[in-house]
C-alpha cells in the first residue's frame, strides 16, 4: 500500500514530484517502464541532473518513504495515481488522444473506487473531462483532477515548492482532493475548471516560444544588416522595465514549447498564426545560422565542431534540441561535423578539448556556462547566444 504512485515517476516531470511529496511525509511509489532507471533510482543516483535531487533523492530512500518500481499491480494500493503522460504529436502535428485511451485501458483495470487520479503533464483541451468519462464508462468511480506542472528542467525540485500550482478538478470533491494534496508542497494554489487549467499551461508554454520566436527574427534583422543584435538588446532592456523580460537569442528548443505551440494550433481549427509564425522562425533559425556561415566561409573545406547538444544550458537533456537540426545542416556543407556536449555521453560525441583540436570552425549549439571562459585557441566560434568572451554573433 501506498499514498501515490507516479506513472512515469523515474522522467524529468515524475521523480521531482515524487521526491517532494516523499520529503513531505507521503509514502510514494515510482512506476516507470525503463528498469535501468528504475535499478539507477532505487540505488541512489539520478538519472538526469535537477538541482538539489540528488541528495533528497538518498534521504527519502534512507526513510523507505520512496521507491521505485516497474510494476502496474501498485496502482491497485494507492489512495492517489499521478500520471505524467502528456499527449504527444503525430506526423502531422496533430496531438495523439489515443495514449490517454491507453492510458485508461492499461491501468483502469488496476484502479479502484475512491482513488484520485491527477494528471500532471501539458494536454490537449478536454482531455481531462474525457479520461473521466473514459473511466466513468468503465463502471469506476475515480476522482479526476488536472494539476499541470510548471517548473523549469534542471531546477524543477526547487520550483515544485516556490511557484503556486494550477489546481482544477471535473467534480468538486476531486477538486479539493488534488487542492489538499499540492498545499503539502506548495504555499499558494490556484482554482480553475479543468479546460482553463489545460489552456493556462498551454498559453504559457506558447508565450514563451512566441518570445523567443520575436527575439530571434529581431536577431536575424540586426544580423542581415550587419548590426550587433546584443548592442540593441542592452540598450532596450537595461533600466527600461518595459523590455525587461525580452528574451535574448538563442534556440527554442526541447520537449514542450514547440509541442505545446501546435497542440493550441490544433485547438484552434488551426488558425493559431502567431503561433505558426513562431515555430517558422524558431525551428528556421539553425539553417539561417548554416546560410550566414556558409557565406562567410568555405565549409566544404572545414572540420566544423558543434559544441552544445542538449536542448537548454547546463542540461544532459537532448530531446528535440535544434543542435541536431543544425548538425544536419553542417552536414551537407562541410567536410566533417564533430559534435560534444559535457553533460550527455552518446556514441561519436567527442570531449570539448578534442572538438577544439580539431575543428577549423566552432559552433556553439548550447550555452553551457563551461563554455564562459572556456579558451578557444582563438579559433572562430559563432555564438548566437552570445555565451562566450570570443564568440562571433554577427554573421
Amino acid at each position: 500500500m501506498s499514498d501515490i504512485v507516479i506513472i512515469g515517476g523515474c522522467g524529468h516531470v515524475g521523480l521531482p514530484l515524487g521526491l517532494a511529496f516523499a520529503e513531505a511525509g507521503k509514502n510514494v511509489i515510482a512506476l516507470d517502464r525503463d528498469a535501468k532507471k528504475v535499478a539507477e533510482t532505487n540505488a541512489g543516483r539520478m538519472p538526469f541532473i535537477d538541482k538539489g535531487a540528488d541528495e533528497l533523492l538518498l534521504k527519502v530512500l534512507k526513510k523507505k518513504t520512496f521507491s521505485c518500481t516497474t510494476d502496474p499491480d501498485v496502482v491497485s494500493g494507492a489512495d492517489t495515481v499521478v500520471t505524467v503522460i502528456g499527449t504527444p504529436l503525430d506526423e502531422h502535428l496533430n496531438p495523439r488522444l489515443d495514449v490517454f485511451r491507453t492510458l485508461v485501458g492499461e491501468f483502469g483495470t488496476l484502479m479502484r473506487d475512491g482513488q484520485l487520479l491527477v494528471l500532471r503533464s501539458t494536454v490537449y483541451p478536454g482531455t481531462t473531462e474525457l479520461v473521466a468519462r473514459h473511466l466513468k464508462e468503465a463502471g469506476l468511480n475515480i476522482d479526476v483532477a488536472f494539476c499541470p506542472e510548471r517548473v523549469a528542467e534542471g531546477v524543477a525540485l526547487e520550483e515544485i515548492h516556490s511557484l503556486p500550482q494550477l489546481v482544477s478538478g471535473v467534480t468538486p470533491r476531486a477538486q479539493q482532493r488534488a487542492d489538499a494534496l499540492f498545499k503539502l508542497l506548495t504555499k499558494e494554489t490556484i482554482p480553475l475548471e479543468p479546460v482553463a487549467a489545460e489552456l493556462a499551461k498551454l498559453y504559457s508554454n506558447a508565450w514563451r516560444y512566441i518570445q523567443f520566436a520575436a527575439a530571434n527574427q529581431f536577431y536575424q534583422m540586426a544580423n542581415d544588416y550587419g548590426v550587433d543584435f546584443y548592442k540593441i538588446h542592452h540598450a532596450m532592456t537595461h533600466d527600461y522595465p518595459r523590455t525587461k523580460a525580452f528574451p535574448k537569442a538563442g534556440f527554442a528548443a526541447g520537449p514542450c514549447l514547440f509541442k505545446d505551440t501546435m497542440q493550441l494550433s490544433a485547438f484552434n481549427r488551426n488558425t493559431f498564426f502567431l503561433g505558426h509564425a513562431a515555430m517558422l522562425v524558431n525551428e528556421g533559425l539553425p539553417s539561417y545560422v548554416v546560410r550566414r556561415a556558409a557565406d562567410r566561409w568555405k565549409l566544404q573545406d572545414m572540420t566544423c565542431a558543434i559544441l552544445g547538444m542538449a536542448f537548454k544550458g547546463d542540461s544532459d537533456d537532448p530531446r528535440d534540441s535544434l543542435s541536431y537540426k543544425l548538425k544536419k545542416g553542417l552536414e551537407v556543407e562541410c567536410k566533417k561535423v564533430l559534435c560534444s556536449d559535457p553533460f550527455i555521453n552518446s556514441p561519436g560525441f567527442v570531449s570539448t578539448d578534442e572538438a577544439v583540436k580539431q575543428a577549423d570552425l566552432i559552433f556553439i549549439g548550447t550555452p553551457h556556462t563551461a563554455y564562459k571562459t572556456y579558451d578557444f585557441k582563438k579559433k572562430p566560434v559563432v555564438d548566437i547566444w552570445r555565451a562566450t568572451k570570443e564568440g562571433i554573433s554577427v554573421l
